[in-house]
């Protein structure tokens, strides 16, 4: 079967159903794993070089405030069509992070043999790991799927039960820098299963911008700062978005020195099967427990710490 993923989640649930080979197309941000993914032909582009610019720019030129604009993401539908595909994988959650549905649906009419589009949309820890299900299923590997997805529900299983008992520190996770965005979607449930107690997101929702006095009234004992597409690196770049705020040091987790710099991409904005590898990094950030494997630097960084 010929694959192409438009969005990174959905190469990363491919590659975990072991069909990483029947991938023929892929963004350009789709990066998992590293080695099945380098020689899969590149179908989209950024429409303009986000490295190069700040969160607050970043966020001006996908629309501001209503997080509705522009996507980051063009489609080369040419090279689409010539890649023959018999699926294609979408999103329609968010107009920013991924080709749109209505993008990828405007290309496919336009070829002659037109392929299966799926459009995931999960909101929800649940929904995520449903995913999984629904992907493997249109692909001829559903039992693989389920399997899969039994193990996944295993291991946060297991992280809830490693945090047990355990007081529950209040954590404000900040997806965005400038402006402040909190983390919604399945983060909220992240936290709670990790044995934190998720401050300004609900579970499930679709977050809008918070004020920097709404952080300070919250009074968190833990802050997590994984914006959304940042790797660790990008992130300690422009720490300063937040550590220059009025206030900052007044915060508990800051006196405390609770504050971590995260690996987003990775384990919490893409709602991919990494985000149970995510909630296992937050039962050691918030607890110093060990449900998986050990927590490395990469994943985990506190500021000013180790």
């Amino acid at each position: 079967m010929r694959i192409v993923s438009l969005l990174p989640a959905a190469t990363d649930i491919v590659a975990d159903l072991g069909l990483a080979a029947d991938l023929v197309g892929r963004t350009h941000e789709c990066d998992w794993p590293p080695a099945a993914v380098a020689s899969v032909p590149v179908v989209t582009r950024a429409e303009f070089d986000a490295d190069a610019l700040g969160s607050r720019e970043i966020s001006a030129a996908v629309g501001g405030a209503a997080h509705g604009g522009s996507s980051l993401y063009a489609l080369d539908t040419e090279a689409l069509a010539a890649l023959a595909p018999d699926v294609v994988l979408t999103q329609d959650l968010c107009r920013v992070c991924a080709v749109s549905y209505e993008s990828v649906s405007r290309a496919v009419r336009l070829m002659d043999a037109g392929p299966r589009v799926l459009s995931l949309e999960p909101k929800t820890l649940d929904d995520v790991l449903d995913c999984l299900v629904t992907v493997g299923d249109l692909l001829g590997v559903r039992e693989t799927a389920e399997r899969r997805r039994t193990e996944l529900l295993g291991r946060l299983a297991g992280v809830r039960r490693a945090v047990a008992g355990r007081p529950r520190p209040r954590v404000v996770a900040v997806e965005w820098l400038d402006p402040l965005w909190p983390a919604g979607h399945w983060v909220p449930e992240q936290i709670t299963c990790a044995g934190g107690e998720p401050l300004l997101a609900a579970p499930g929702e679709h977050t809008k911008p918070m004020t920097w006095g709404a952080v300070r009234a919250a009074r968190p004992d833990v802050v997590l700062v994984l914006p959304c597409g940042f790797p660790p690196e990008r992130t300690l770049t422009e720490l300063g978005l937040l550590t220059a705020l009025p206030g900052w040091e007044e915060l508990p987790a800051v006196r405390t020195g609770e504050v971590w710099v995260l690996d987003g991409p990775a384990y919490f904005n893409r709602p991919g099967p990494r985000v149970v590898r995510g909630a296992e990094v937050l039962a050691h950030v918030l607890h110093g427990a060990q449900p998986g494997d050990p927590v490395t630097g990469a994943e985990a960084r506190r500021l000013g710490g180790a």
